[in-house]
């Protein structure tokens, strides 16, 4: 079966990789982010972020990496697209606000309310440390208790500083059910450690660099690609994530999603780059969105995007 064709609705969130530096290199990371990557986006192009938001009226910036708060000009780009008006997303992994040099990093996403969304890919020590490094668990844990002691994540609080949870399976398998799930993550972490947190989100696993690579050496490619397949649910396509955004990389070239940036896949049309929205006055809505085997990941079972399941 070929994919469906997808479409472009109202474009609400500008998704933008500003680096693929990071202080983790994890074993299901689709952008191969590590300590040794050095590509980072120049100031110019963090300039034309903060002009595409105003001329499209973009309400949600959404930050990823690499680690986004190790890039230079991260906490200018947060600054000024707050002073505008636009909710800010910052895609953490936790340990950097343990890191050393970083250690002022949590103060600073609460002083500007920067929504954290954070990996946390089990609630169980060994599970996150065989995906994501020898101790990470312990540092991500002690990132947690900084964010909640700033008022990060309190049940029903209008503070505007949310913290939503991030998991991922550990090998070839489909998310749980994230309701479920999320009662799970909130009983143990609050039984251990008095944690809290405003939502889960479970995210599928896509069969793309590092984590492809990972498929390849056990022997559970096809099989993980075919299991996408099987499990397609055509209900998903009203709501994936990529009828409502852009992505942008460290070069400030356009794509569909984060998954279709990394494979290489740019949006159908004449513009190509971030520079080519502020010399143009370009109508994202109703545009043909590029798909491959791929998006098979993004409406399998209960469906995943950046913002978890896409139906319960």
């Amino acid at each position: 079966m070929k994919f469906p064709e997808i479409r472009r609705g109202e474009l609400t969130t500008l998704q933008v990789n500003i680096g693929y530096k990071c202080n983790q290199a994890c074993v299901h990371c689709h952008v191969n982010a590590s300590p040794i990557r050095t590509e980072m986006m120049s100031n110019e192009t963090l300039l034309l972020i903060l002009k595409v938001l105003k001329k499209y009226k973009i309400k949600t910036l959404d930050i990823t990496g690499g680690a986004p708060e190790m890039h230079p000009g991260f906490k200018g780009l947060v600054i000024k697209a707050r002073e505008i008006g636009v909710e800010v997303i910052d895609r953490c992994n936790l340990t950097i606000l343990t890191e050393k040099g970083y250690e002022e990093m949590a103060e600073f996403l609460a002083n500007n309310k920067v929504t954290v969304t954070a990996s946390l890919p089990c609630y169980e020590k060994n599970n996150v440390d065989l995906q994501r490094g020898r101790g990470v668990y312990e540092r991500s844990i002690e990132g947690l208790i900084k964010l909640n002691k700033l008022g990060y994540g309190i049940p029903d609080s209008d503070n505007g500083k949310v913290l939503n949870l991030v998991y991922n399976p550990l090998g070839a398998s489909l998310p749980p059910e994230q309701i479920e799930l999320e009662k799970s993550y909130r009983i143990a972490l609050y039984e251990k450690y008095k944690i809290t947190f405003n939502n889960l989100f479970t995210i599928t696993n896509m069969p793309i660099q590092r984590f492809k690579m990972q498929l390849k050496r056990s022997n559970e490619l096809e099989e993980y690609q075919k299991l996408l397949y099987d499990s397609y649910n055509s209900e998903n396509i009203k709501s994936v994530m990529c009828r409502s955004l852009i992505s942008v990389d460290w070069e400030g070239n356009i794509f569909d999603c984060d998954f279709n940036q990394q494979l290489g896949i740019k949006v159908k049309g004449n513009y190509k780059k971030l520079v080519d929205l502020i010399n143009n006055q370009v109508n994202l809505s109703g545009n043909v969105i590029q798909v491959g085997s791929h998006c098979y990941g993004c409406t399998a079972g209960c469906g995943s995007s950046c913002g978890g399941a896409l139906k319960s």
